[in-house]
């Protein structure tokens, strides 16, 4: 390796929720960072979840009561540094009484309303579903239910501010850029790297192996000792349908199996059916299965009133679950849990070695404590690393006044009365405070160049290109935005070759 090779504090390895937030909190502790991700931010598991920020009211069936409690804390931090992201949601649980038992439900709830110490949401209630708006779209032999409240994110956007934060703060982020290998050598890690203009050799103090379900792929490639610890790999699967009902609340449904699986208001015109948990070995391009299809779609018409088909599926999309394996027989009840591995010493009275932190498991909720807990992991290597402080400062665009979306909104329209609202909406949404920098200096619509459909334009595609690390159209289209999904193959068509244009330009 040259000697004059660029050394790091930390060398990341995975551009997801995990490998973003440890990279912003360790940014801001002070430490040099870089991190790489071989395809592009979100790419993987980070932008296929079910676009919650919630407690996990099912995992306490599993008495996962620490984990519940601090997924509902870290809920209140989310919806407080991210809120152009991230807004509460009402879940309807329809009573099914051979399942689930009310006192149980109501003994769950209670729980999950407390657990979490002090919060903004309203607490869980009972309601009656005939004839109400909470009983729309449900058959009508459904007539108690249960509402609780959690919250929804936009998963891939958070993944991408979070990485905008932490560059904000020194990291050093690449994305199409692969871990190669790493060895130890004189007390630091010698790796090597490839990127768009080749391969190129770093210096890291500590590696995190954040790689989701290529975590145990990474670390076989550095002389780490082999943790023993193992990866569950657990495919989920979600169906976009046209909107179900009309209202802006989500169902959880139950099944015979002791599964759930959430109805959610998607998109304004469509709603998200998901998720599955099924086993897989394969887990670099996961699609879902028939059976899948036909498992979400036949417990939804055991609840809807207007039964769906396949004919109605507008979209699907499956993620990998990178879970620590626990043992557990069942992929449903494996714990969400986040495990740290940490590789760091020769032997209990040798030399102190260049350690490597590997990741298992977590949920995109619980990312900024896993990367609290990644950071306390790594504090004794670096004992002048700065405290925490990521759940105190907004994540970019986040600093909304009072975290008041329809003010923002509304005083957003008053700046720019020359743009219609329907353009205006999508770009608050994703972009928060940042909107002004998008729109520039746009007085009419078509300062923003061309629209692509969906409300999307030129201007935005190229903030997005030279601000957001996006390199492709998929990353506009499904990545940064979720424009790909009411466009026509026309639009996403003109879109790729206008990316394709820009990127030659640049």
């Amino acid at each position: 390796m040259p000697a004059n090779a660029r050394t790091f504090d930390l060398l990341i390895v995975g551009g997801g929720i995990n490998g973003a937030g440890i990279a912003r909190d360790a940014a801001g502790r002070g430490l040099s960072v870089l991190l790489v991700e071989k395809d592009d931010l979100a790419a993987a598991t980070s932008s296929w979840s079910t676009k919650l920020i919630h407690g996990g009211l099912r995992y306490l069936e599993h008495y996962e009561f620490r984990l519940v409690g601090e997924s509902l804390a870290e809920r209140e931090v989310v919806l407080r540094i991210a809120p152009h992201i991230v807004e509460p949601l009402s879940f309807v649980l329809p009573h099914e009484p051979h399942l689930r038992p009310a006192w149980m439900i109501r003994a769950g709830l209670f729980l999950y309303d407390r657990l979490g110490g002090r919060m903004s949401l309203p607490r869980s209630f009972g309601v009656s579903l005939d004839d109400t708006r909470w009983g729309a779209g449900l058959q009508h032999r459904f007539r108690r239910g249960f509402v609780y409240a959690d919250a929804r994110v936009d998963d891939a956007r958070l993944v991408v501010l979070t990485a905008m934060s932490a560059r904000a703060h020194g990291a050093d982020v690449r994305v199409r850029t692969r871990f190669v290998s790493a060895r130890r050598e004189g007390g630091l890690w010698r790796a090597t790297i490839a990127g768009p203009g080749g391969r190129e050799d770093v210096a890291a103090r500590a590696i995190v192996n954040a790689a989701g379900p290529w975590v145990a792929d990474v670390l076989a490639t550095t002389d780490a000792t082999p943790s023993g610890a193992r990866v569950r790999h657990v495919k989920g699967s979600h169906i976009v349908v046209p909107r179900v009902h009309a209202e802006e609340h989500a169902y959880i449904l139950q099944n015979s199996d002791n599964r759930i699986v959430f109805v959610i208001p998607y998109q304004e015109r469509y709603s998200l059916i998901g998720t599955t948990d099924v086993p897989v070995d394969e887990y670099d391009a996961p699609r879902i299965s028939d059976d899948e299809t036909d498992y979400l779609i036949a417990l939804a018409n055991a609840y809807l009133e207007k039964p769906i088909s396949r004919a109605d599926v507008v979209w699907s999309y499956s993620g990998v679950r990178p879970l620590y394996d626990d043992g557990t027989s069942d992929p449903s009840a494996v714990t969400r849990d986040y495990v740290l591995k940490l590789d760091a010493l020769d032997d209990a009275a040798g030399p102190e070695r260049a350690p490597v932190l590997s990741i298992y498991g977590g949920k995109i909720t619980t990312y900024r404590k896993l990367a609290e807990a990644a950071l306390a992991e790594l504090a004794p290597h670096f004992p002048g690393m700065k405290p925490g402080w990521t759940a105190s400062e907004a994540l970019p665009g986040g600093d909304l006044p009072g975290g008041d979306r329809a003010a923002f909104l509304a005083a957003l329209c008053a700046r720019y009365p020359g743009i219609g609202v329907d353009v205006l909406r999508p770009i608050a949404r994703r972009h928060g405070t940042l909107a002004a920098q998008v729109l520039g200096d746009a007085r009419a619509s078509a300062d923003l160049g061309e629209d692509f459909g969906a409300a999307l334009t030129a201007r935005e595609i190229d903030w997005m290109i030279e601000h957001e690390w996006a390199r492709t159209a998929d990353d506009v289209l499904w990545r940064r935005t979720k424009c790909g999904l009411p466009m026509t193959a026309a639009q996403r068509a003109r879109v790729a070759a206008y990316v394709s244009s820009a990127m030659a330009r640049a």
